[in-house]
C-alpha cells in the first residue's frame, strides 16, 4: 500500500487550529509530546523570581479578593435570611 499523500485544499493555509493529537485516540502519539516539551525547555528561558514586596503585594491583594467574595456572600446569606424571618413568615 503506497503512502497516502495528505489532501491539499485551496483554503488551507497550513495553519493548526486545533491539536487533534488527543490522548485515548488511537492516533496519539507520545513522541510528539516529549519532543514539544523538550523543545519548549530549551526554547524558552527562566521566569523572573517576584521580589519580596512584589510578593507581599500579590499576597495582600489575594486574601483581599477572597475577602471581598466571602462578605458578598455573607450579605447575599443575611439578606436572604432577614427577608425569610421578616416577610416570608410572617
Amino acid at each position: 500500500m503506497p503512502d497516502k499523500q495528505p489532501r491539499q485544499y485551496g483554503d488551507d493555509d497550513g495553519r493548526v487550529i486545533c491539536d487533534m493529537d488527543v490522548e485515548g485516540m488511537r492516533w496519539y502519539d507520545h513522541r510528539v509530546k516529549r519532543e514539544k516539551r523538550a523543545k519548549k525547555e530549551t526554547s524558552l528561558p527562566a521566569g523572573e523570581q517576584l521580589t519580596k514586596s512584589e510578593a507581599k503585594r500579590f499576597t495582600l491583594y489575594a486574601v483581599l479578593a477572597g475577602l471581598i467574595i466571602f462578605a458578598v456572600f455573607a450579605v447575599a446569606w443575611a439578606v436572604i435570611l432577614l427577608f425569610m424571618t421578616q416577610i416570608w413568615f410572617q
